[in-house]
């Protein structure tokens, strides 16, 4: 019976590891047990048979890392040895074998020679595993599909408790993109994690496509004295892989730490339990609709005001929820609140906005930097803001600490705004029922803005719809923003700064990064008082605003030293328009 038939009425059990029970075995740390398929048949012969007496379906052979990167002068007799030892114990028990090829990140060509070796032998199943991409699957499951028309191909893949490969790929991604190649039978996720990890991935997944593989770790090791161990968990094991076949995967087995005694006990609990359809969890397949009123503003190409307005530097949040309302009484569209701007700490910006979401009901955007946060505590605050009905954030990368704290303040950066934007997209998918709106920055002042519309480009692909860009102050950002607007599938606002006086005009010039100030502008300020100075802002920033409102889907308007007073002004001049 072929595979794809067994699987209409059964849920096909691997084995266990191969690697960790070879160890456990042997008493030795043994980083190549392949090469006993040559040294030692005898003992990968009983291991074969240990799996198979324990109620094991299907056996993988032992090629994992049998290729000519890890064996270049006898991979070959490797593979051969390894799938005649696996066929033999398999025929006594009436099992599957399945070729196992572990990830091989070079060339085709060497995929290829290792297929070829088990096609010569006449073998029909594959198992792909451990991957960490889809480098060459495509390609290489469509040669086995020309060359063995009846194969039954299984790709998995390696992926963190938060969904990650070690390439920084998402395992949705990485199944869906697998579930598009009609040369693959089954996909999944094996390794890296343990039984409930996977199991909580696994209900994120189509049950609807491909048969799923789920192959866990039986935990996560202990190291002791250089050696790993893994703790004797079989009774609680059988029973998350027993959730994790309810839960609609359709093939199962065990990775690393796993023993015979393992399978043994997910077999005395599996027959006649698994032969109706698997439906996806109700709640997994609708996603509530987020009344976003800036966002529907947008959509319907209304001119959207945005207002920036810095947190405080100290705990008495007053004054600062004071303008907030009276930026609230303007009419604003959203108010936008920086992430620790420059890198000096100020009030958390998602606190803030969190507070003024519920206290006022204005909208809100606050800025989340890459600098501050690892990944575990970005999904921390984005589990907050959801909660709090707060659901448009701006992914930003995060100016770099002023060099004087260096010493005392460690940078983190554990990814950049791309990665951010894409992180939070997956999130949605899978665990926000109401999903976040993101928004990203453009820095319409860089020299070069090939490289800008570049990664606008990579920022839309991973998830963002508007950007906010830097100042429009120059007749070359002007034209920077009007290529943006042409190029880019997505809304922009265009950034306006107030230049509130002399000195704010030479700091502006002198220390914010990337931004110049024309010398004719900054003349302008020379002994002016503050109403003239104020006077000039307001006139400046109005022509900017008229200047770039053909190319723009609304203003970002920055508030310079929390003067709404101006603020007030400009509005007024945009309501002209």
């Amino acid at each position: 019976m072929l595979v794809r038939d067994y699987l209409k009425n059964h849920v096909l059990l691997f084995d266990g590891a191969m690697g960790s029970y070879h160890n456990q075995l042997t008493i030795e740390t043994f980083d190549d047990c392949e090469i006993d398929n040559l040294n030692n048949p005898q003992l990968i012969s009983k291991i074969h048979e240990d799996y198979l007496e324990a109620g094991a379906k299907a056996i993988k052979t032992n090629t994992f890392m049998a290729n000519e990167l890890k064996y270049p002068g006898n991979f070959k007799e490797i593979i051969k040895a390894g799938f005649d030892i696996a066929k033999k114990q398999a025929g006594y028990y009436g099992a599957y074998v399945f070729c196992d090829i572990g990830p091989i990140n070079e060339e085709f060509v060497m995929l290829k020679n290792v297929v070829d070796e088990f096609i010569g032998l006449g073998a029909q199943n594959f198992i792909f595993e451990t991957l960490s991409s889809s480098s060459n699957i495509d390609s290489i499951t469509k040669y086995i599909k020309e060359k063995v028309e009846d194969s039954f191909i299984i790709v998995s893949f390696s992926v963190n408790a938060q969904g990650y490969s070690n390439e920084g790929e998402y395992f949705l991604d990485l199944i869906d993109e697998c579930n598009t190649c009609k040369s693959i039978d089954s996909v999944g996720l094996n390794c890296s994690t343990g039984p409930r990890h996977l199991n909580y991935h696994l209900r994120n997944i189509d049950k609807h496509n491909k048969p799923i593989f789920i192959g866990p770790n039986a935990a996560y090791p202990t190291v002791i004295g250089h050696r790993t161990y893994f703790r004797s968990n079989e009774d609680y094991y059988a029973s998350e892989m027993i959730e994790i076949a309810n839960n609609g995967a359709k093939i199962i087995g065990g990775c690393c730490g796993t023993t015979p005694r393992h399978i043994e006990m997910i077999a005395d609990l599996l027959p006649g339990k698994y032969e109706h359809e698997v439906d996806l969890p109700p709640e997994q397949t609708v996603k509530k609709d987020v009344h976003n009123p800036f966002m529907n503003k947008l959509k319907l190409k209304k001119k959207v005001i945005a207002v920036e307005l810095d947190s405080p530097l100290k705990d008495d949040i007053t004054k600062f929820m004071e303008r907030a309302h009276f930026l609230q009484s303007l009419g604003i569209d959203i108010m936008t609140i920086a992430d620790n701007p420059l890198g000096r700490a100020r009030m958390d910006s998602s606190l803030v906005a969190c507070k003024v979401k519920r206290e006022l009901g204005l909208e809100v955007l606050p800025h989340l930097t890459c600098r501050d946060r690892n990944i575990n505590a970005t999904k921390g605050l984005l589990l907050g803001l959801s909660v709090e009905g707060v659901h448009n954030v701006l992914v930003v990368t995060g100016d770099p600490l002023p060099s004087s704290i260096r010493d005392e303040v460690r940078s983190v950066y554990e990814f950049n705004s791309r990665k951010m934007a894409k992180y939070i997209t997956n999130l949605n998918r899978t665990d926000f029922s109401k999903p976040f709106n993101l928004m990203g920055a453009l820095n319409v002042n860089a020299r070069n803005f090939d490289v800008q519309i570049k990664l606008a480009k990579e920022k839309i692909e991973n998830g963002v719809t508007v950007f906010l860009t830097q100042p429009v102050m120059s007749e070359q950002s002007l034209i920077n923003l009007k290529r943006a607007h042409e190029e880019l599938d997505a809304y922009i606002l265009a950034g306006i700064l107030p230049i509130v006086s002399y000195r704010n005009a030479l700091f502006i010039d002198n220390e914010i990064p990337g931004i110049e100030v024309k010398e004719d502008v900054i003349n302008r300020y020379k002994d002016k008082t503050k109403e003239e100075s104020t006077i000039i802002a307001v006139d400046l920033s109005s022509e900017l605003i008229h200047q770039v409102a053909d190319y723009c889907d609304g203003y970002y308007l920055m508030t310079p030293f929390n003067r709404v007073d101006i603020i007030e002004s400009l509005i007024g001049k945009i309501r002209d328009i």
